[in-house]
């Protein structure tokens, strides 16, 4: 008989403010500093093609770090701005500090701050933590891994998806056939289609203003649009990759409120040819 591998022993519990604490305070001292600064001049820093970085990004970034320095001290972060720090260890927060930086610099106030803990274990990455924040409302949607919760003025309710907006959001810049939804004049006709530039729509999927988010985008590793994603999880939304398959290690991501809306979005991807390869 072939004898069963021991497991990795888990981490053990933080002392002090739970992993989903240090989360929502990171995110909302990332929120303030843009909130702070928006509509207020702006330094950009080119970054590749129409892609570039502003102080604000590094001050929210340098702002949400220092809690997680504070909370977190033998943590590895990955951030957006700053890059990785804190050497290998199987617990990394992503950090992206200003997901829409166009947005907020023109002025559109369409943006957010994401910020997610996960941990390797036995060769598996877990989400433990997860908060996005709108810097302008100060509402953050967050999860301890097992549900999603949506805190405004200090008051949390659980997050219940929902289709009910008829809502289908699509991210442009990422390919993998997501794009072509957009121009479908069949899911126009089923859903109203819009297109916010920033990853905090998949927050408000998860939080039930809108019922699905497509993204030729890969989650693994990306502070992009891995604490969104894991907030989607938590909250019972079907997450998948564009071919319907499992999110993680998988092509792009469909996070849909339900079982048919995820069905839908699915089947007219494949029939505008979006299993094609990431373009």
């Amino acid at each position: 008989m072939t004898a069963t591998p021991p497991r990795s022993p888990a981490t053990p519990p933080p002392v002090g403010p739970s992993d989903a604490q240090v989360a929502v305070r990171a995110a909302l001292a990332g929120a303030a500093e843009v909130a702070a600064a928006f509509r207020r001049p702006v330094t950009r820093h080119a970054k590749a093609g129409l892609d570039f970085a502003t102080d604000t990004d590094v001050a929210a970034e340098r702002a949400v770090r220092a809690v997680l320095a504070a909370a977190r001290p033998g943590d590895a972060v990955v951030g957006e701005e700053l890059g990785a720090s804190g050497g290998d260890t199987a617990r990394r927060w992503f950090v992206d500090p200003l997901c829409g930086t166009l947005n907020f610099a023109a002025g559109v106030p369409a943006f957010g701050v994401n910020v997610a803990l996960a941990e390797r274990r036995d060769g598996v990455e877990r989400v433990l933590a997860a908060a996005v924040a709108d810097p302008l409302t100060g509402e953050v949607v967050w999860s301890d891994g097992t549900r999603t919760r949506v805190r405004g003025a200090a008051v949390d309710t659980d997050a219940s998806p929902t289709s009910v907006s008829r809502l289908v959001n699509v991210d442009v810049d990422n390919g993998g056939g997501a794009p072509a939804l957009v121009a479908d004049a069949g899911l126009r006709a089923a859903w109203a289609v819009r297109v916010a530039s920033t990853s905090l729509a998949l927050a408000w999927v998860a939080a039930g203003r809108q019922a699905a988010y497509v993204t030729g985008a890969a989650v693994d590793g990306s502070v992009h649009f891995l604490p969104g994603a894991a907030l989607c999880e938590a909250a019972g939304c079907v997450v998948t990759d564009l071919d319907g398959g499992p999110v993680r290690g998988g092509r792009g991501l469909v996070a849909a409120a339900d079982a048919a809306t995820s069905r839908d979005v699915l089947a007219r991807l494949r029939a505008l040819g979006g299993t094609t390869p990431l373009s």
